[in-house]
């Protein structure tokens, strides 16, 4: 058969790998790049447009909560300006008498108590306090100095007196609205009202809202972060530290500035800022970010912040980053696999009409070579019968080999099996001719001891014919045997060698069972000790061990003998058929070939050791039926 010689030739691998090689080593880290560019664009434009919207909806809570503030503020403005009104009020400036004193004080507590402020009190144009709301307590501003306060210094010369400070009697904070009593055009003294605006920080509180109010002076004054509250908003010249500590007007607080970490101005009065977490309540927390968002309060110069967490869309912005950057590498994988489909299937295309080619010269050729195959065919055939009947006469002539050592062993034990049966036929024919005589003569109980041992003998020449029998009939390829009976039965066979070599057997093995037929496991076991009495026929104390162990699975049985062992030359046709160091009418050289067959055709192996001591070890090796050895012989 001849091929093509013309066929299909690819191009050069260099020029075929190079352009492929290129796209995988420069296409994953480009397609990572960009899902990483992605990701990141999407995660700023989601936070762009979230930091937008959170914006115009804060900008409403903004102007909802500062116009709160402003409320809370203003409905307290007009009670300065009330004590005008109040004649006892004028004739207490005029006249600090003691009644008048009481007189004006128990008004003071009554107003303070029906317009829920924290202290009313008047002060003449000194700044003395001349009577207050809060005269009954301890702590009570009552003779007071306080004109070094602003609120004073302002309403003293006919200005609003706004301002928020901690009070330097109790260390109270609170906001301060002063207004200058006039009479007939004159100041003559000043009414101050006191109003603790906390009420907003607990309703601050409960609303989950972060805000604070920072007053002229850039302090937090009301913080719904009790943290935050006294911190400077702005940074405070040591001049300014100075002044506002001389006027006490935040008592003896340190006023640090409430630095955050990270500061963006977005838009006029719209910031993003960045603080550290709370030592105390966060401290496995990460920094917080805020967007900041400030309105001056009416009235006041005060400006109001409002405060939005942007954890929440932050992280919704890095799960939009994450979103995109998938949706990308998904995109990049399905037009890869497209591209990868689309050159396959341009591929396949292309190969349909070479294949098509290349199946018509196939079918042509397979036409040729179906001839060739099916006389192949035949001839494999013919080949495979005779290689069976091949094996099934080496298998009739194996059996035979082995019927044969098994009746060349019967040939070579027939002298002493001879002997083990004439001795209790002379016996037999003794006793037998003194129990008609002991019979006649009525001695009836010496007749029936004669009959036992009669019986006695009877028996014993059975159990030799058995033997006999039993390790000439052919055995099985399959079965099991125990290894005590089968040495029992290898003893009994060659007891009359055993008898008069005057043999010493030591038995050191368990009583297992093997996965070997019976017979052919005595068949092994006679041709190793039968060996060994016959290496033994010298030597004036002949000893046989037979020792076992198991191993690896394996039960290893070595039949050892105190011989004059084998010579170096011997030793390396042990196991050849027909070798033999005997006399020709002592063996057919088949014995240890046979039973290393034997065993080996059972996953066994029959091994040979030459001791340093002395004599030979054979060494045979068969499978455990169990694991568990039986009682030890």
């Amino acid at each position: 058969m001849k091929c093509d010689p013309n066929p299909y030739r690819a191009p050069p691998p260099s020029l075929a790998v190079k352009p492929r090689l290129i796209r995988h080593l420069f296409l994953p880290p480009l397609i990572i790049a960009l899902m990483i560019g992605l990701g990141y664009v999407g995660f700023w434009l989601s936070e762009h447009y979230g930091i937008r919207s959170l914006s115009e909806n804060g900008q409403r809570q903004l102007e909802l909560h500062a116009r709160a503030v402003e409320s809370e503020i203003s409905k307290y403005t007009y009670l300065p300006s009330l004590l005008e009104l109040e004649s006892s009020v004028s004739q207490l400036l005029a006249d600090p008498t003691p009644e008048h004193r009481q007189t004006v004080n128990d008004y003071l507590e009554g107003l303070n108590r029906r317009s829920r402020s924290r202290a009313i009190y008047v002060m003449d144009t000194t700044g003395r306090v001349m009577a207050t709301s809060n005269w009954r307590d301890v702590d009570s501003y009552l003779g007071e100095d306080l004109s070094f306060r602003a609120y004073f210094q302002n309403a003293v010369r006919g200005q609003p007196g706004r301002f928020y400070g901690i009070g330097s009697t109790n260390g109270e904070p609170g906001y301060y609205l002063a207004h200058g009593l006039e009479e007939h055009g004159k100041i003559i003294g000043v009414a101050v009202v006191k109003v603790r605006l906390e009420a907003m920080e607990e309703r601050w509180q409960r609303a989950r809202l972060e805000a604070f109010v920072s007053d002229e002076n850039g302090i937090i004054i009301l913080s719904s972060d009790p943290a935050r509250r006294l911190k400077s908003v702005v940074p405070l010249s040591d001049e300014t530290k100075e002044k506002l500590a001389r006027s006490l007007q935040y008592y003896w607080f340190p006023l640090n500035e409430l630095q955050p970490l990270a500061r963006e101005t977005l838009s006029e009065g719209v910031e993003k800022l960045t603080f550290p977490a709370n030592s105390e309540l966060d401290s496995d927390k990460e920094n917080i970010s805020y967007l900041a968002q400030t309105r001056p309060l009416s009235d006041t110069p005060w400006n109001f912040t409002l405060l939005t967490p942007l954890q929440d869309l932050r992280r919704e912005a890095i799960n939009q980053g994450v979103l995109v950057a998938v949706a990308f590498a998904l995109v990049a994988f399905l037009l890869i696999a497209w591209n990868e489909r689309r050159k396959v299937i341009s591929t396949r295309l292309a190969a349909r009409e070479a294949l098509q080619e290349a199946n018509n010269q196939l079918e042509r050729r397979i036409t040729e070579r179906t001839v060739d195959l099916r006389a192949s065919n035949e001839r494999l055939k013919g080949q495979i019968r005779e290689r069976r009947q091949a094996e099934e006469t080496l298998r009739r002539a194996q059996d035979e080999l082995v019927q044969a050592g098994k009746l060349a062993a019967i040939g070579q034990m027939s002298t002493s099996i001879a002997h083990e049966l004439n001795q209790p036929l002379a016996a037999l024919r003794t006793l037998s001719g003194n129990t008609v005589r002991f019979l006649e003569r009525g001695q009836l109980d010496v007749a029936s001891t004669n009959l036992k041992t009669i019986n006695e003998l009877i028996d014993r020449m059975g159990r030799i014919t058995a033997s006999l029998r039993s390790f000439a009939r052919r055995g099985d390829d399959k079965g099991q045997a125990g290894l005590g009976k089968a040495v029992e039965a290898a003893l009994q066979l060659l007891g009359g060698r055993v008898e008069n070599a005057h043999l010493q057997v030591h038995h050191h093995f368990d009583d297992v069972q093997l996965q070997i037929d019976q017979t052919r496991l005595e068949q092994i076991l006679v041709n190793l000790m039968g060996n060994a009495l016959d290496a033994m026929q010298a030597q004036p104390q002949p000893e046989l061990w037979l020792e076992g162990e198991v191993f690896e699975g394996k039960y290893r049985l070595r039949v050892r003998d105190n011989g004059h062992g084998i010579d170096a030359e011997a030793r390396k046709h042990l196991f050849e058929p027909f070798f033999t160091t005997k006399p020709g009418e002592q063996g057919l050289g088949l014995g240890l070939t046979l039973s290393a067959s034997l065993a080996a055709a059972t996953g066994g192996h029959l091994g040979v050791e030459h001791p340093a001591s002395g004599g030979t070890a054979f060494v045979l090796s068969l499978p455990l039926v169990s694991p568990t050895p039986a009682e030890p012989i």
